[in-house]
């Protein structure tokens, strides 16, 4: 019996054994025989209408169509990746994307560290105006005035020859529009045909173009330094060049024909390695490091003016959360559940953006500045967050301390003032502390309105040499000195607040 089972239990293994290698063999042959290459394609889809998301939250566009016929023409699938338009040459040089369609100009600059497909679609740079604007009518007129740009775009590369102008550059256009309908700026320099598109859509009113190009632009799919994905996807575009296709594409999305592309645009783009490579690195952060010193004293600047305010609303609805009326309690309460339960970014956008946005509805003007925006919002948010330090530190105190204040004729409020906050504040030292370095952080985020804090500054170098690596290392060590001496800082206050290890520490 037991040999009779071994033989079964062997019959069993080959029959399995044998099934599996079966099911291996079709698989590796569908694999081979029926395989599809996927790129992974990146896209900012904030730039209609050569990218944007539709209502359903798809990917449409001039961009998105002519990248899918490229596919189809060349055998292989697409599959888009949402990014900054300033983080995409960095994704591409990484190799965390495999090419890049987002209207992307090819110039001598960005050649030197990716590659180009041949020409696909002929642009150049327009300068947008409020409807009322009579004083800027052609390039020379924006000299001393106000200026928002994307960016990272050749836009952004055009407005720093304007003499005395003031550039304030946005993460996507449509912020950059959108400064300009607020009134904070005196003109755009935008890519034509997404600010012609967006009047004529209707989605910017009392916006107008002057002029004509101020350029001549072409823009093409950028792909890693000779990607071997580059021969496809030019072979993909000149068939949907040759068959009609493209001429479909492009009267879909501008009702006109298209012009005559050039094969190809030829730049130098010899680039330094080994030892060079590394001797460039060295003294691009060195050149770098006083312009990011300018922005981290106005990264400091911004989180104490922020801690000082937070530090006062903060403590009077900590105070309030504590009090016997239960109205305002529940008034601090939604206070902190707000600003704690939303994001940080939001609210700036909802101030900056927003609130002066709604006003002029209303018939007034009102305008806010960046500075003033950028403090409010992380004061505001950060008096959440004090609130509940406050709170928390008051609640730690015995009761005994109040009983005994109450006993010696102290009022509510002298109580607070002298026996209770005093001893609670050294307690809350700590948690202030990370609060403080929190908020020192959270300053990046008030880029997003174009203020040049530290990030911001590092953003504005990257645009320009696409040296990712090597510039946001910098940023990032300059942060960390920044912290660091903040912790000290705070180690030290806390020190000489408690007289405890203060006598120890002597």
């Amino acid at each position: 019996m037991a040999k009779l089972a071994v033989i079964r239990w062997l019959r069993l293994s080959l029959l399995i054994g044998f099934s599996c290698l079966l099911l291996g063999g079709c698989s590796f042959n569908s694999s081979v025989n029926g395989a599809v290459k996927t790129l992974r394609v990146a896209t900012e889809p904030a730039f209609p209408p050569m990218e944007f998301q539709g209502q359903g939250g798809e990917l449409q566009g001039f961009d998105i169509d002519l990248m899918k016929a490229i596919a189809n023409s060349s055998d292989f699938i697409v599959e888009f990746q949402s990014l900054p338009f300033d983080g995409i040459i960095p994704a591409l040089q990484a190799k965390t994307v495999d090419a890049a369609i987002s209207a992307i100009t090819i110039t001598e600059e960005r050649a030197k560290t990716i590659s180009f497909s041949r020409p696909y679609f002929r642009a150049g740079l327009a300068i947008a105006v409020r409807t009322n604007n009579q004083d800027i009518t052609n390039f020379e007129s924006l000299k001393n005035k106000k200026v928002a740009v994307q960016i990272g775009t050749t836009g952004a590369g055009k407005a720093k020859s304007i003499s005395g102008a003031q550039i304030r550059s946005f993460d996507s256009a449509p912020l950059a529009l959108q400064e300009l309908l607020n009134g904070n700026v005196d003109a755009v320099i935008n890519d034509a045909p997404v600010t012609l598109y967006a009047i004529n859509t209707g989605n910017l009113q009392g916006i107008k173009v002057v002029q004509q190009l101020l350029t001549e632009e072409y823009y093409g799919i950028a792909t890693a330094k000779d990607s071997p994905n580059l021969v496809s996807i030019n072979q993909g575009l000149a068939a949907v060049l040759k068959d009609g296709t493209y001429t479909k594409i492009y009267q879909k999305w501008f009702k006109t024909a298209p012009p005559q592309l050039p094969e190809k645009l030829t730049f130098t783009t010899a680039t330094p390695v080994g030892a060079s490579r590394f001797v460039t690195s060295i003294n691009l952060v060195l050149q770098s490091i006083p312009i990011l010193l300018q922005g981290a004293l106005i990264t400091l600047q911004l989180t104490v003016v922020s801690v000082i305010f937070g530090l006062i609303g903060g403590s009077l609805i900590g105070i309030l959360r504590l009090s016997n009326l239960k109205p305002i309690r529940w008034l601090a309460r939604v206070y902190v559940d707000f600003f704690r339960g939303t994001p940080l970014l939001v609210q700036i956008f909802i101030i900056y953006f927003g609130i002066p946005a709604i006003i002029q509805e209303l018939g007034s003007t009102f305008t806010f500045n960046r500075f003033v925006a950028a403090v409010i919002a992380l004061s505001l948010n950060s008096a959440a967050y004090i609130a509940e330090i406050v709170r928390a530190g008051i609640q730690s105190i015995e009761p005994g301390q109040k009983e005994a204040s109450q006993s010696l004729g102290l009022d509510s409020v002298q109580t607070m003032r002298y026996v209770i906050f005093p001893q609670a504040f050294r307690r809350m030292i700590p948690p202030l502390g990370n609060e403080f370095i929190s908020l020192l952080k959270d300053t990046s985020l008030v880029a997003i309105i174009g203020f040049e804090e530290l990030f911001r500054k590092g953003q504005l170098i990257v645009s320009e040499n696409y040296r990712t690596f090597e510039i946001y290392t910098a940023v990032a060590i300059v942060y960390l000195c920044l912290t660091l001496l903040s912790s000290q800082a705070f180690s030290k206050l806390e020190i000489w607040m408690n007289p405890v290890k203060r006598s120890r520490k002597k």
